[in-house]
């Protein structure tokens, strides 16, 4: 009776404190791996290609760690792009509330993993050879059943707190971190056409996943990170995989070639074609070099009856309005009412972002809409307008990757 005690006490590895809070953020940590770049990076976006044997080991821990079912997990996540922050969207906080994804992640997506229409409108291409049928999909819960009892096994009883920290580990970082405040707190890089926002530093525990905006951006990309101070830590497995030879790249973030020295005297249709690559990277740009530096001019020079309109106000010059409260729209109102040089600058970059929103046209109409702006834009007498123009016409097609 003591040895059976001692066995569940102590357990077959004896770790002190210290040791066992290594090794639980190392089996979190492999976790948090299998989702980005198995379920995330491969399964959803097919943005790299991965060896059969790694495949076959994620699926493996994810049985045992998080009972997750690739084609639900893929669906789910490939409708929340399709559906982004409408009503459609499984665990939108937009739509939703916080509260509510913070505290009921887990619970909104076992709630859409039952929904047949979504599994078969969006789950195609997932396994399913014989594992999949008869122990994955099959015995869901099993796998975190013998999680718990290999734990028990290893680690004694504090391995019961192991194995708990392991099941919530996703709840909290995928389910809340990334579903819930990586669409309500954060930085944007660009705006794209939902509320993604880039989430910091959660790198390591969460894989890269917190750069969401950079993520929804470009969704095909196996790189999540974009700026230099960003660190995508599942990026940094994929390249070890590949230096293994177990992970094949397809496709990255593209990278804007601007040669600013060599600019064509007017855009032609190599310019546009690379504008609208790099469209994401253009209004990032003029975010920085129009708007910033023009509103901060302009807030400076503001008498003491205006000056209050400068409130809080230079991120609604560039934000999408689809997300803005009504104090925000009144207060942009407000702002380019009284401040021509600013609601100038705010209809070049609605004119700007049109030029390639309206899908109806050809590329003929969208290169004489880029020159007129571009013209437009050097007869407005503001300088960082005209300096923009300079650079615009500085793009060039990037090189294809051979």
């Amino acid at each position: 009776m003591n040895d059976v005690l001692n066995f569940f006490s102590g357990g077959l590895i004896s770790a002190g404190p210290w040791a066992l809070v290594l090794i639980t953020l190392a089996m979190t940590h492999v976790t948090i791996v299998s989702v980005t770049v198995y379920l995330h990076r491969y399964s959803a976006h097919r943005a790299l290609e991965l060896h059969p044997a790694l495949k076959h080991f994620f699926r493996f821990w994810l049985w045992l760690t998080t009972g997750q079912n690739t084609r639900a997990w893929t669906a789910i996540h490939r409708k929340h792009h399709a559906r982004c922050d409408t009503e459609e969207d499984p665990h939108s906080p937009q739509v939703l509330g916080i509260r509510k994804v913070l505290s009921e992640g887990a619970e909104l997506y076992q709630a859409e993993a039952v929904n047949q229409e979504t599994l078969d409108k969006y789950g195609a291409g997932c396994p399913d050879d014989w594992m999949e049928r008869n122990v994955y999909s099959r015995f869901t819960f099993l796998g975190i059943a013998l999680m718990g009892a290999i734990n028990l096994a290893l680690f004694g009883a504090i391995g019961i707190t192991i194995w708990a920290v392991q099941m919530m580990w996703i709840p909290l970082f995928a389910a809340g971190v990334i579903n819930g405040i990586g669409h309500y707190w954060g930085y944007r890089n660009f705006e794209c056409a939902d509320a993604s926002r880039n989430v910091l530093p959660w790198g390591v525990l969460i894989g890269g996943e917190e750069l969401h905006n950079n993520h929804h951006t470009y969704p095909n990309s196996a790189k999540l990170s974009i700026r230099r101070f960003e660190f995508d830590m599942g990026w940094a497995w994929i390249r070890l995989f590949e230096m293994l030879g177990l992970a094949k790249v397809k496709k990255v973030a593209p990278k804007p070639v601007v040669d600013r020295d060599n600019a064509k005297p007017a855009v032609d249709l190599d310019t546009l074609r690379a504008v609208f690559q790099h469209r994401f990277q253009v209004m990032a740009q003029y975010r920085r070099a129009v708007i910033k530096p023009v509103f901060e001019q302009e807030k400076a020079r503001a008498c003491e009856a205006t000056r209050g309109f400068y409130s809080r106000a230079r991120t609604l010059l560039y934000r999408d309005q689809r997300f803005f409260k009504s104090r925000h729209k009144h207060r942009l109102a407000n702002l380019t009412e009284h401040n021509h040089t600013l609601a100038t600058i705010y209809e070049y970059r609605l004119r700007l972002q049109s030029i390639w929103s309206q899908t109806s046209r050809n590329s003929s109409e969208m290169l004489d809409s880029l020159a007129q702006w571009c013209r437009d834009a050097e007869e407005s007498g503001i300088h960082a307008l005209q300096d923009f123009v300079a650079t615009l016409k500085g793009y060039r097609v990037q090189p294809a990757r051979v």
